[in-house]
This record gives C-alpha cells, sequence and structure tokens, in this order.
C-alpha cells in the first residue's frame, strides 16, 4: 500500500497535469482529460473537484456547445487568476495582465526619453502596479513575469548582461518582490517569446522549433529542441543576434563585428522609410505600400544578411519551424520569396526539407504571454500549494 506521502505527491502531481492540460489546450471535457491523462473518471471528477475548490477552475453547462447526449461538463481555468507580465525595453516599459485563460487583459506602455536605470524601472512599475490596486484586489495575481532583453541568470533573478540597456550584473527579482510583495521570476526576452509561440502559436505541436525576435534592442533568439527550451550550461543559449556573417566592421550592442544583429537594424530600416522610434509600428505597413528606393535597398540587403543567418541555424539545428517576431515578420512579408532563395543558397537541401519560416502568430502578445508563463509556472508546476 502506498505511503500518505506517496499518494499525496501522486495527487498534486495528478492536479499538475491536469491544470497544464487545461493552461496549454483551453477548455476540455472531463472525458477528454480523463483520456489524456490516462485517469478513469471518478478519479477525474475528484480532481478536478479539488482545482474548482482551490479557485483555479470552474466548470460550465455544455448544453450550450449543441452536443447530444449527456455530455461532462466543460472545465475552464478561472481567468481571474492573472499574472503581470514586464518587459522593459530602450525605449519603453509595457506592462500586461495576463489571465491562466490566456487573455491578456490589461497592456500599458510607459515610454521614456532615455535609457532608464534599473532602479528607474523598478520605480516605475512599483508605481504602475500602485495604480492599479484597485483592479488588482479583484483578481487573484500569481506573481510577476520579466522578459529581459539580455543574458539572465534565472535562479538568481539576475541580469548578468543586457547592452543596450547598459545594465550588467544588476538584481532585478529580489528588489521587485520587495516593492510588490510577489513572486517575481526572470529571464531572456527571445526565449520566453520561443517558449510562448512552442506552445500557443505557430510552433503548436511541433518539437523543434527557433525564435528570433528583431525589436529596439537588436535581435534575440530562442530555441526549442524535442519541445524543452535550450539554455545551455549557464542559460544563456539562443543569442543567434550575435552570430558572425559577414565581414562587415559593423559592430553589435556586444562590439561584436559583422553580426546578424550589427547588420540588419529596426533603426536603419526605420531611417530609410522616413520614420522614427516612435513611429516603429508604423513599419511593416510602411514596408508594404511603395517604399521609397533607399527603403527597398536597405529591406532587400537586410533580408540576405538574415537568409544567411537563418541558413545557418537550419545546418545547425535542423528545426521544423523557424519563427520571426518584431520587425523581422515585417521584412519576411515584405519579400517571403527573397528571402526563401537567400535560406536556399545556404542550406544543406536536406537539412532544409520540411523547414517552414513564418511570422510569430502571437505577434504583439508573444513576450507578455511568455513572461506570464514564466510567472504561472510554479503554479502550474503545484496547485495545490495555491490554497485561497
Amino acid at each position: 500500500m502506498a505511503s500518505r506521502g506517496t499518494a499525496e505527491e501522486v495527487r498534486r502531481a495528478n492536479l499538475s497535469a491536469v491544470l497544464r492540460l487545461l493552461y496549454v489546450n483551453g477548455p476540455s471535457s472531463r472525458a477528454v482529460l480523463a483520456r489524456a491523462t490516462g485517469r478513469n473518471r471518478s478519479t477525474m471528477a475528484s480532481l478536478v473537484a479539488d482545482l474548482v475548490e482551490l479557485g483555479l477552475a470552474e466548470e460550465r453547462d455544455p448544453a450550450a456547445l449543441g452536443v447530444a447526449g449527456r455530455p461532462s461538463p466543460v472545465v475552464h481555468v478561472r481567468p481571474e487568476v492573472v499574472a503581470i507580465a514586464v518587459n522593459p525595453e530602450i525605449d519603453a516599459l509595457t506592462l500586461g495582465l495576463v489571465g491562466l485563460d490566456g487573455t491578456v487583459r490589461r497592456v500599458i506602455r510607459h515610454a521614456y526619453d532615455r535609457i532608464p536605470s534599473v532602479a528607474e524601472v523598478l520605480s516605475i512599475t512599483s508605481a504602475v502596479l500602485a495604480g492599479m490596486e484597485v483592479e488588482l484586489a479583484a483578481l487573484r495575481v500569481v506573481g510577476i513575469g520579466v522578459a529581459v532583453p539580455g543574458q539572465v541568470q534565472t535562479a538568481e533573478g539576475v541580469v548578468r548582461n543586457a547592452p543596450h540597456l547598459g545594465w550588467r550584473d544588476e538584481p532585478f527579482a529580489a528588489p521587485l518582490t520587495e516593492l510588490s510583495g510577489l513572486p517575481v521570476a526572470l529571464a531572456n526576452d527571445a526565449a520566453l517569446g520561443a517558449w510562448a509561440e512552442h506552445r500557443f502559436g505557430s510552433g503548436r505541436g511541433q518539437d523543434h522549433l527557433v525564435y528570433l525576435n528583431g525589436g529596439a534592442s537588436g535581435i534575440g533568439g530562442g530555441v526549442i529542441i524535442a519541445g524543452a527550451l535550450l539554455g545551455g550550461t549557464s542559460g544563456y543559449a539562443g543569442e543567434i543576434g550575435h552570430i558572425r556573417i559577414a565581414s562587415s566592421p559593423a559592430l553589435d550592442s556586444a562590439g561584436i563585428a559583422g553580426t546578424l544583429e550589427s547588420l540588419v537594424t529596426r533603426a536603419e530600416l526605420l531611417a530609410a522609410l522616413g520614420l522614427d522610434e516612435s513611429s516603429a509600428d508604423r513599419l511593416a505597413t510602411a514596408l508594404l505600400h511603395t517604399p521609397p528606393q533607399p527603403a527597398l535597398a536597405v529591406a532587400h540587403r537586410q533580408l540576405a544578411h538574415l537568409g544567411s543567418a537563418i541558413a545557418a541555424v537550419i545546418n545547425i539545428l535542423n528545426p521544423q519551424v523557424i519563427a520571426l517576431g518584431g520587425f523581422l515578420a515585417a521584412l519576411l512579408a515584405f519579400d517571403p520569396d527573397l528571402l526563401d532563395r537567400e535560406v536556399a543558397a545556404a542550406t544543406l537541401a536536406p537539412s532544409r526539407e520540411g523547414v517552414r519560416i513564418v511570422p510569430a502568430d502571437l505577434s504583439d502578445r508573444l513576450l507578455l504571454v511568455g513572461a506570464a508563463g514564466l510567472a504561472f509556472e510554479p503554479l502550474l508546476r503545484d496547485p495545490a500549494s495555491f490554497a485561497r
């Protein structure tokens, strides 16, 4: 006979499995959950009842769905269970309120006129959260996830190197926990983007995905291998933006010459289109609607460099999907055929077979969903520890 402790561990594991299925796949009937977990119906009914009691799930009448017979009630996660997502960039701080059901309930963007220090970002974040006090009081906030454009020691909650922000070896999680009273976790923004796109976007159901994001802070990357985020020895894997692809003397944010990040930049594209950073959200539209000749030349050159980098990634990692976010998605939309030709010219043919190069499905929600997922992870790992 199993000991009490062992039985409790099994039950916690089962609760975790059911809640994670609901989080990733959305609402499901008890019958579907039972099949997915290999548990019988009575066990599943008990597990769902526990999640309801914990305030993490609710059952709804499926009659409105028009299903014949007597189907199982449909189990939903409670949308009032939320996480706060934080994404500091060089031009603005973005905060999002994201439900366990994946809904981005609210987005607040705080622009600044100069690159902020860690202390300033912490202060702005604290002030924004204070302004949301009434709204947050009606919800169940499980924590804060932070997507940082740089190298992060997640376990220690320290930003090791965010060159565009000028942050080095800066504690972030502990001081934000002290200010907010909430648990805080942080990770590299592109790594979180890769995770979110793998779970909820273009990489859904795929085991091997590479995500590349182009933004104000340069180009970051995240890699999913065999369904898991590739971290490397210290958690810094995926810095594809710093791959050297040409003999150009142009330097990236780390001072390395001839890299993808140094040769494919949002700033150059915006300047060629006659736009500034405040108009970055218009970049994609401007590229697709008769851009001036200088912008055409810049876009074609950047696509050639992007193709070289993607070819190297395919030759090394052989992914199923390469998802492009930020202004890289705009470049893809501008001339997908050119990008495909550039990739094919530098890729081993068998490695290229079956690889899809696509825009990130989650678009501007991607980093918020990824950061929220980081905050939700302790809850998903052990729902029973989050009693009301």
